[in-house]
């Protein structure tokens, strides 16, 4: 467990969760995007010059983001929603720092790039002992390839790790089949590259979208890149980035749970800030909830979903693109009229939790069966039996997800629900207001 002074402290260690009294009819803003700012937060520390970000998120990570830039002597000044960047040219103010990253996974594997393509220094990084348990082999491979020069301080393949500053360039496989994150570290990282760098994608890419809002972003920065329609293939030419003025998009991955609110009650949610084109392959969630009976709105800047009288179940879904909401679907699954069978995320069981097992054993506790398979689950529909607190293992997707059982079930126990500081410190708030009932023990 990592909690930043970002995070949202709960009043006790347990909440009890029910039913709205009605089926909600609403509109929600959610908070920005965490893929968005840690990207955009690094990339503005590595620009020549000041940068303004608009819809910065508020989180346990981003909180990490802007506390490692700090260690690093980078200025960044937070009011509200809005983070100005003094870049340094990739110049990094403290050429020596020990840097924690409390359990942010996007940083671990955002970071030591950038820092490889420093012009002089050598860091230590480190972080929470979860963080230390995810893998981040495949970026530091990735990276000596390249020309830099990172080491494991105590075990191969994980945190701590040393970095010094020297990115050579040249041509790099990435494996895709574990985490998009890795491609985008060593994408980030390779503008500061002496040469060119072409990096290659080997087998399937997890979420391709998410290398797309990489390349997006480094565009933004004033970065020369140029990508295959898959991003199998990428390749940027030396040059580093120049500050810029932003608006950050809101986080796709958040908006689906009100979203499956509104699936689960028979009501109507719109979230008026994340639209259906967004790079975010999460915005596509609507289209499994459409499966199951609901209607959507896709139209202008929002996503609205209007719940069935019915959800259907029968069905087998690749969560792949959108692995984030496999546990959102497993939750609605729930309810559902037959089995649903999530395929394709065999990677998430190397999340801040194993998140096919932790959810199988929860839902289990609840009289729930859920059959765990090689790349997913399935989910077997059945009123859950309320009683035991279920723990979300410090995963807040994990938490978010067992909270949607309320929308149907009274007395949904959730233990240490500050977890979800790591992408939504106000998501309890966020559900209060579409009449979820809550009270703290």
């Amino acid at each position: 467990m990592s909690r930043s002074p970002w995070a949202w402290q709960p009043p006790k260690e347990t909440v009890v969760l029910g039913p709205p009294e009605s089926p909600p009819d609403a509109r929600l803003a959610v908070p920005g995007s965490k893929s968005a700012t840690n990207r955009a937060l690094i990339l503005a520390a590595l620009a020549r010059g000041s940068s303004r970000l608009e819809g910065v998120l508020k989180s346990d990570d981003s909180y990490w983001c802007v506390a490692a830039l700090r260690t690093l002597g980078v200025e960044v000044q937070v009011e509200g929603t809005a983070a100005v960047v003094q870049g340094c040219g990739a110049r990094w103010p403290n050429p020596a720092a020990r840097v924690y990253l409390g359990s942010a996974g996007t940083l671990a594997r955002f970071l030591p790039g950038a820092l490889a393509g420093g012009r002089g220094g050598q860091w230590e990084l480190d972080g929470s002992e979860q963080l230390r348990g995810r893998p981040i082999r495949p970026l530091v491979d990735a990276l000596r390839s390249l020309g830099a020069s990172v080491e494991y301080l105590q075990e191969d393949g994980a945190l701590p790790i040393r970095v010094r500053a020297g990115l050579a360039g040249g041509r790099v496989a990435v494996p895709g089949n574990v985490s998009s994150q890795f491609t985008s570290g060593v994408l980030l990282a390779a503008p500061l590259a002496r040469s060119p760098v072409e990096v290659r994608v080997t087998g399937r890419l997890v979420q391709p979208e998410y290398v797309g809002l990489t390349v997006q972003l480094m565009r933004a920065f004033g970065a020369r890149v140029e990508a295959s329609a898959d991003f199998s293939v990428v390749r940027a030419e030396p040059g580093g980035y120049e500050a810029r003025e932003m608006e950050l998009e809101a986080d796709a991955s958040t908006a689906c749970y009100f979203l499956a609110l509104a699936a689960l009650t028979g009501g109507r949610v719109r979230v008026t800030n994340v639209g259906y084109r967004s790079l975010q392959p999460d915005a596509r969630f609507v289209d499994v909830l459409e499966r199951m009976g609901c209607r959507v709105n896709r139209n202008g800047a929002g996503l609205e979903v209007a719940g069935p009288a019915r959800l259907r179940g029968g069905f087998a879904a690749d969560m792949r693109p959108m692995s984030d909401q496999a546990l959102t679907l497993g939750a609605v699954a729930v309810f559902a009229d037959g089995p649903v069978t999530i395929t394709g995320v065999a990677h998430i069981r190397r999340h801040e939790s194993n998140r096919i097992r932790v959810f199988a054993s929860q839902m289990a506790r609840l009289g729930v069966q859920v059959d765990e398979h090689a790349d997913g689950f399935t989910v077997h529909p059945r009123e859950p039996k309320p009683g035991p607190v279920l723990d979300p293992h410090d995963d807040h997707r994990q938490a978010m997800a067992f909270s949607l059982l309320a929308a149907r079930v009274q007395g949904i126990a959730i233990r240490d629900p500050g977890c979800v500081s790591k992408t939504c410190p106000p998501f309890f708030e966020l559900l209060a207001a579409l009449g979820i009932n809550a009270r703290y023990v």
